[in-house]
């Protein structure tokens, strides 16, 4: 048997996991600014309850990884957090409304591998039950940037409403469901794949030429020229897109987030629950061409679920940690970090050393201690090689005088501390 990794699944080691773990930390310290609360689901879902939204033929449900268990029940691996977040909120009982959680887990697509996105991986969520309207969208957004701003990654987010597209879809005769979520679909494509290419698959859906071109034209304008060319339109979900479009962009302008926003008539989401907003970001200049990050307004799908005669309306969105991974790993101020601050080299003081590396752990530096009877000589090579800032050699003559040298490797400068006031060290270490 060869033995190797699935594919679309990484091993991730040493720095590489140290950044991974950063970019978790960083995000957590974001969402509990804002006064989110921490969830965990299973990653084990019913099979039932991830297809529920979908048509047999939908691309999300060939993705899923379908499992069993010994009761022969149908279960598969959660494809991203928002179906269980909607789960927990339909069966768990007593919650007081508005809820607003933070999840970071792993899920998975049995889909196409590249740069950014593999079949583990691991999605960094926020998401509100039971407030309507632009001002949670507004706090939503601005997560979004607070969150790329720590990063220092240059982004744009991309805003749409799918109502709006529906609406557009509906003024020109399309008005069976199945139709109009099948041109969505296509229409989401109209940036990735030829214009040829996306005529022929709205001529595949039955797409009249002149609604064809009528649709080029419509999702090619801003979202001034959409105002004014339907200014006078009587059709409900053209009004209400334009309008949560505007309420969103005054509150952003408000907030000086307007300059990282851009209007996207074609974005529609992959999922068929978002009902509103829609907003995905993107890095600049990065080479990555997948989005980093997404999420919408998803009204109806918990209120269809709890179907109490009460209505829950929820807006959420999720950064993907291995998409700002490929963005970070190589970052000097990360390939040249090492995960130890101290590195002591016992000279027949073993004992000894163990003893004082367990002492100044106390001050929250990070210690290792040379346990292979390594010369001097390669055990700083060896803190060369792993970019450690710090050594210590300690032999009987520092034990005997209470007195060590810490020694800073990129310098070549020494450091005099008292064994007898150890605390001296985090002077210069921290």
């Amino acid at each position: 048997m060869k033995i190797e990794n699935v594919k679309g699944t990484f091993d991730y080691s040493g720095s590489e996991q140290q950044i991974r773990e950063y970019i978790k930390d960083t995000l957590k310290s974001v969402f509990k600014l804002y006064g989110y609360e921490p969830l965990e689901t299973p990653i084990l879902c019913n099979f039932d309850l991830l297809a529920l939204k979908y048509n047999p033929e939908d691309e999300i449900l060939k993705e899923i990884y379908k499992v069993t268990d010994q009761g022969k029940r149908n279960l598969g691996l959660r494809y991203d957090l928002t179906i269980p977040f909607a789960k927990f909120i339909t069966i768990e009982k007593g919650l007081t409304l508005p809820y607003k959680r933070y999840e970071i887990g792993d899920v998975f697509r049995d889909g196409p591998v590249k740069a950014g996105r593999n079949r583990q991986f691991v999605q960094c969520d926020v998401d509100v039950v039971g407030l309507d309207g632009a001002n949670i969208e507004e706090e939503i957004i601005s997560i979004f940037i607070r969150g790329m701003r720590e990063f220092d990654i240059p982004f744009e987010i991309k805003i749409n409403n799918r109502k709006l597209m529906q609406g557009i879809i509906e003024s020109l005769g399309i008005t069976l469901e199945e139709d109009i979520s099948s041109v969505i679909k296509t229409i989401d494509k109209m940036d990735k794949i030829p214009r040829d290419d996306l005529m022929n698959e709205l001529l595949l859906l039955g797409i009249t030429e002149n609604n064809q071109n009528l649709l080029m034209k419509y999702f090619n304008m801003s979202l001034d020229e959409l105002k004014e060319e339907f200014k006078n339109v009587d059709n409900k979900n053209i009004i209400e897109g334009l309008q949560e479009l505007n309420d969103l962009m005054e509150l952003l302008d408000y907030s000086s987030y307007r300059e990282y926003i851009k209007f996207a008539p074609t974005l529609a989401r992959g999922q068929e629950y978002y009902t509103g907003n829609v907003f995905e970001v993107y890095a600049v200049n990065s080479g990555i061409k997948s989005s980093i990050g997404g999420g919408g307004r998803y009204d109806k799908l918990i209120t269809n679920w709890i179907q109490d005669g009460n209505s829950y309306p929820a807006v959420g969105i999720s950064f993907g940690l291995n998409v700002i991974y490929e963005i970070l790993k190589n970052r000097e101020e990360f390939t040249s970090k090492s995960m130890v601050d101290l590195y002591i080299v016992p000279m027949d003081t073993f004992k000894e050393s163990l003893k004082l590396a367990d002492t100044i752990r106390n001050f929250d530096i990070k210690v290792e201690v040379e346990m292979k009877n390594k010369k001097v000589k390669k055990a700083l090579d060896y803190a060369n090689r792993e970019n450690i800032p710090y050594v210590i050699v300690l032999g009987e003559n520092e034990i005997n005088e209470r007195k060590i040298k810490l020694k800073e490797m990129n310098t070549g400068k020494e450091y005099e501390i008292s064994l007898d006031n150890i605390s001296e060290i985090n002077q210069v270490i921290l």
